[in-house]
């Protein structure tokens, strides 16, 4: 996979959604700087130095988010401004914002902000910490606006401050929701719109694959991995880290991954029907929903038979992610695919969750060694060491060992003299349209 199918900053969609959280954590900060700074001042002229150090630690604590920010380290900025704003609010709302027949309390209505924050950054967190963090937000807003008591007697706000803090405190509050919404919704419509021409371009044919070359260290080519892309009416060539993210989230990527199958097996019956490319194989990537389908077997067969494809030329690259749920039926459906004469590759070995309890499970025929190892492999010891691992323990094993993303001579014949003699990447080819790979295969060996 060293084109990628990696949802990345590349994504427009997911670059606007990253903008827009800075700009909440901005405006978070700057609302901590302008409320510290006033109320500091304020409770400076009362001579309340209590509350006056609570004030300039809002204040630093808002500087703090800002200079984090600015050095886009946006999520150690944001859990600075989930927790400093969430106990700097309650405490305020518990022991000083007391409500009172003149003002109620009004300092909670941060706490809503707050949750709707934590559901804007947190919108591609898997597991329950989102909804962990909104719902403890709501919890203590429940709490805080159900009674009337002081949580510690005798530093109750005059009312005189209160009957202004609240209206400050309102207008601030809601200003602050209506943004976050915005954000939220601007989000939510971008989604949208997106999702709707991804539809629109599987449906009206707009997608097509283009094959990288798989090479031995003879040079001969021994196959292609296919790889997607996009011809979008009005974006032009589009590439997978645009649109594979936002497939995945919208589950567009089944019919989008049953397409891209497809049209490979269509490409290597041609392939069949001339000699220099009837021995090639084709790798086509399967992403973790595909995989997880219950009908995903006969899916595969259904499309192969129809087809009239040899099985044995076709290989499907699994990633480490899939592997992280369910191994027993991972193992149970492609034991059933491999009977049927299908390959499989692991692709990204060694960035996920590699294990030698599931390596040894797994009906594999090949691992890659990531292009994340074999890019600093001349430079860093430590990828040096895990190329040599994976070489050793795919020859051990019995796996046909491949390394992606060789561009240099020097990686090439670095994983040569450590026992690596398949290759893929821009030193042998680019991807490259089915009728220029053909012509690429027709002119020999590469190199």
């Amino acid at each position: 996979m060293t084109d990628t199918h990696r949802t990345s900053t590349s994504n427009p969609l997911t670059a606007l959604h990253v903008r827009r959280v800075r700009m909440m954590l901005w405006m978070g900060g700057y609302l901590l700087i302008t409320v510290g700074l006033c109320w500091g001042v304020y409770f400076a002229m009362q001579h309340e130095w209590f509350i006056v150090a609570l004030d300039a630690l809002m204040f630093g604590v808002g500087v703090q988010i800002l200079v984090w920010t600015r050095r886009k380290r946006t999520r150690r900025a944001f859990y600075l401004l989930m927790g400093s704003i969430f106990w700097v609010v309650f405490g305020i709302s518990a022991v000083f914002d007391i409500p009172s027949a003149a003002a109620p309390r009004s300092t909670h209505l941060f706490l809503l902000t707050l949750a709707v924050c934590a559901l804007l950054f947190l919108r591609d967190e898997r597991g329950p910490l989102r909804h962990l963090m909104a719902g403890l937000c709501f919890i203590a807003f429940v709490a805080l606006a159900s009674t009337n008591h002081a949580w510690i007697a005798g530093y109750a706000l005059p009312d005189t401050v209160r009957v202004g803090g609240t209206w400050v405190n309102v207008i601030f509050s809601m200003g602050a929701v209506y943004a976050m919404v915005y954000i939220m919704m601007s989000d939510v419509a971008g989604a949208s719109e997106q999702e709707t021409e991804l539809r629109k371009g599987i449906a009206n044919g707009e997608f097509f694959l283009v094959y990288q070359p798989q090479v031995a260290s003879s040079g001969q080519v021994l196959g292609a991995e296919a790889l997607l892309r996009w011809k979008h009416p009005k974006r032009g060539l589009v590439g997978p880290a645009e649109f594979i993210g936002l497939a995945e989230e919208s589950r567009l990527i089944l019919p989008l991954g049953l397409l891209a199958l497809e049209m490979a097996c269509e490409e290597l019956v041609a392939w069949s029907q001339k000699p220099a490319l009837s021995e090639l194989t084709l790798s086509v990537n399967v992403s973790a929903q595909q995989f997880h389908e219950p009908d995903f077997v006969n899916a595969v067969r259904t499309v192969m038979e129809r087809c009239g494809v040899q099985p044995n030329r076709l290989k499907l690259e699994l990633t480490e992610s899939l592997l992280a749920n369910d191994l027993d039926d991972i193992v149970a459906k492609m034991e059933s695919l491999k009977a049927f004469g299908v390959g499989f590759s692991l692709d990204d070995f060694g960035t996920g969750y590699s294990s030698l309890n599931y390596l040894k499970r797994l009906p594999l025929d090949q691992l890659k060694i990531d292009q994340s190892f074999v890019q600093d492999v001349l430079t860093d010891p430590n990828d040096a060491a895990i190329a040599r691992t994976v070489i050793t323990l795919g020859q051990s094993m019995g796996f046909a060992v491949i390394a992606e993303g060789v561009e240099t001579i020097g990686q090439r014949d670095f994983l040569m003299a450590n026992g690596c003699h398949t290759f893929q990447g821009y030193l042998f080819g680019r991807p490259m349209t089915a009728k220029h790979f053909a012509e690429f295969v027709t002119r020999g060996p590469v190199g």
